[in-house]
């Protein structure tokens, strides 16, 4: 069984029970982590805050220079981790390299690079001096459906602020988090700087969530979940940053491109087989074009077959885990039971062995059904008429969350009118890409805070007014 990581060394931990990580694609278990505790915990914090003070004095470009390197060996090593999220977290090979493994390298460079040119002492207020300082120890919770990329993004920029981190990773697929903590070993991160801690939320994350040595916790996962963390916080009022869930919708105004516009959307449903916070899993579309797209949305979905990871052309792995293609289905049966129609997709196991599901298509679905205003985190799109912009914009405003979303429409301006309209953290329009350097969070039940370029630094830092 694998250790934890304390102190600047691979330990035991005081726990003798293990978790056994499982491969979602065969349902074979491929290693253990310790299912680690409280006393665990106790022992992260001790050194991370032991391992602070100096930490945050060392000169930004010492952090920086650290980070870069650190970077570099991610970079060299993406293939062999891209294959280990491959295995246990079920990513189809592909995207695992480029998304799940390439795109954490460029968040974790980026950071090298602010820590060097961020402005910590950020000039003066009439007679005050105002600087920057790093907040402290800081929590780190993480998910498994990004499970090196949600790492990085929050030890990144705690570690560029001149923060220590105390890690917890998720313990469905945790083996990326390990082949992190070994560079950031072997980089020689001084002591305590760095600590990984793996085991079950309700044992090790709340620990985290609740320990008075802790300064922030800065959380990913389900609202629920992100409640109880917040909760437990809130009992020694320490700073606390969510990513949360989302059901983010996309619009499709008439005159835009229909076909590039749904064609765009099923890939932004089904992207990590739907296991993304973000994914576009509301597609609403004017009452003329509907039945049209709905056509569309039925070929393009098609494409997307379930299969083995490693095998070439898979567009669709496995969901994580049982209990996850568990929800899902359930979904697809509630989704029928409330009326909606699907269109393409079952319940059953397309591979017959492997926690799969066919990527599925709901339409004539209304505002107020579970499959949308519910995560469901699988590849499931459902489809949504409107007849008025304003009636978009609404539909698309009407759930607890604000995570992302799309807006398709004849001209950019008409386009970036209605973007303004949603009350989501980012919006996509005509299909702009991903920037992994723009802030990234939630309104509404989505979260609190921002991550990524120089908003996620500042989530890690504390203002301080000198008088002079």
């Amino acid at each position: 069984m694998r250790q934890i990581y304390v102190g600047g060394g691979w330990t035991p931990s005081s726990s003798r029970e293990a978790v056994e990580v499982v491969n979602p694609a065969t349902e074979e278990i491929v290693d253990r982590v310790p299912a680690g505790s409280a006393a665990d915990v106790e022992t992260a914090v001790a050194a991370a805050r032991a391992a602070f003070p100096s930490w945050a004095a060392a000169e930004p470009a010492e952090r920086a220079a650290l980070l870069g390197t650190a970077a570099g060996l991610l970079r060299d090593r993406a293939r062999e981790i891209a294959a280990t999220i491959a295995t246990d977290m079920g990513a189809p090979l592909p995207l695992a390299l480029k998304v799940q493994t390439l795109m954490p390298a460029e968040v974790l460079a980026s950071y090298a690079d602010l820590a060097k040119r961020y402005d910590f002492d950020g000039g003066r207020v009439g007679n005050s001096l105002i600087v920057r300082e790093p907040v402290g120890v800081v929590g780190a919770i993480t998910p498994w459906n990004y499970p090196l990329h949600q790492v990085v993004c929050k030890v990144a920029p705690a570690l560029a602020a001149g923060c220590t981190v105390v890690l917890k990773p998720s313990e469905v697929a945790p083996l990326a988090a390990y082949a992190f903590a070994d560079i950031l070993h072997e980089v020689g991160l001084p002591p305590g700087v760095f600590n990984m801690v793996s085991g079950h939320g309700p044992v090790v994350g709340e620990a985290v969530a609740a320990h008075p040595g802790v300064d922030m916790v800065s959380f990913t996962g389900s609202t629920g979940a992100g409640r109880r963390v917040a909760a437990l916080a809130a009992g020694t009022v320490k700073r606390v940053a969510l990513e949360l869930g989302g059901k983010s919708a996309n619009i499709v105004l008439p005159g835009a491109d229909l076909e590039k516009a749904v064609k765009n959307g099923v890939a932004g449903a089904y992207l990590n087989s739907g296991q993304t916070c973000s994914a576009l899993t509301r597609m609403l579309v004017h009452w003329d074009q509907y039945d049209e797209a709905v056509r569309l949305a039925v070929e393009a979905a098609a494409k997307y077959v379930p299969g083995d990871p490693f095998a070439e052309g898979t567009r669709l792995g496995p969901l994580v885990s049982a209990a996850q293609r568990d929800r899902v289905v359930g979904y697809l049966n509630r989704g029928q039971e409330e009326g909606a129609r699907l269109v393409l997709g079952g319940t059953g196991n397309p591979m017959g062995r492997g926690y799969y599901v066919e990527p599925a298509v709901f339409a004539g679905v209304s505002p107020g059904m579970a499959v949308e205003q519910e995560e469901i985190f699988g590849p499931v799109l459902s489809i949504i008429p409107f007849g008025t912009e304003d009636e978009a914009v609404e539909i698309a405003n009407g759930t607890p969350y604000g995570l992302s979303g799309a807006v398709w429409a004849g001209t950019e301006e008409e386009g970036l009118a209605v973007a303004r309209r949603l009350r989501t953290g980012q919006v996509a329009v005509n299909g702009g890409r991903f920037n992994p350097m723009a802030p990234f969070g939630g309104y509404k039940q989505s979260g609190v805070g921002r991550e990524m370029g120089e908003f996620g630094l500042e989530e890690f830092l504390e203002t301080k007014a000198i008088q002079l």
